[in-house]
């Protein structure tokens, strides 16, 4: 079950299938999909991601999956690579709270998401290795991206599972708190947030997604800043916070 609530300028979506870890089949998959799509056509600033129970997301729901006729490249390519997508695209930022088994699909969840928050007791790793199956959902990318070839395929070989506290300390996630502080730590970060400049906060994530998709050199990025730069001379938040700090106020940013 997937569950959206707006609370004012933040959406909480909340992965609620603690009974299999959170684990997501097609429809639940569909639901996600769904309910971005609901939480961006709202106009809220900022959004929650957090999974009930004792995990976030342990994966794909294989339960009734028969891997003689399994549609691999329907479930992934046809359903979790675009939801990743839009996730990664939502237009203001995200933020994730992980706990417990964070893998497979769970982990691509985390990918797609601007900033991630891990419980010291979070799993991240690749356990694949004892289906005969291999990593997806971007696990290969970060995991290379931020550890090396020897590392991950270290981690994809043995089937080791980092904990949160290790996964921050690699360099994979944001800030790592303890289980009981992670949750009211990711809302208090997206609250914070959802009163900022959003159009501000918007130009960093394009710029980011530049950077990591397109490779961007250090003088192209510098283009892509300035050019980024001035279009939010335009924005009422812009004036809005030159002002408050020649007034020695607190801005009042409006998004």
């Amino acid at each position: 079950m997937i569950d959206l609530r707006i609370d004012g300028p933040v959406a909480h979506i909340v992965l609620d299938n603690p009974a299999k870890l959170n684990a997501l089949d097609e429809g639940a998959l569909r639901d996600l999909d769904a309910a971005y799509g609901e939480a961006a056509a709202s106009g809220v600033r900022a959004l929650v991601l957090r999974g009930e129970g004792r995990a976030f997301c342990a994966g794909r729901d294989i339960s009734a999956v028969d891997p003689r006729d399994d549609d691999v490249i329907g479930y992934l390519g046809g359903l979790v690579t675009p939801l990743l997508k839009r996730m990664s695209a939502f237009p203001a930022p995200t933020f994730a709270a992980a706990h417990g088994a964070c893998l497979g699909v769970g982990l691509g969840l985390l990918i797609a998401t601007d900033v991630v928050y891990v419980a010291e007791s979070a799993k991240i790793g690749s356990p694949f290795a004892a289906l005969g199956a291999t990593l997806d959902s971007g696990g290969h990318a970060l995991f290379y991206e931020r550890l090396g070839a020897h590392r991950t395929l270290d981690l994809i070989y043995t089937g080791r599972l980092m904990s949160g506290t290790e996964a921050v300390a690699a360099g994979l996630f944001s800030r790592v708190f303890a289980d009981d502080e992670v949750v009211s730590a990711t809302i208090e970060a997206a609250e914070k947030a959802a009163n900022g400049a959003t159009q501000a906060f918007r130009a960093s994530k394009e710029l980011v997604r530049a950077l990591r998709d397109e490779r961007l050199g250090l003088w192209q990025a510098m283009d892509a800043e300035n050019a980024a730069q001035a279009a939010l001379c335009d924005t009422d938040d812009y004036r809005e916070g030159f002002e408050a700090f020649q007034q020695k106020r607190s801005p009042r940013f409006r998004g």
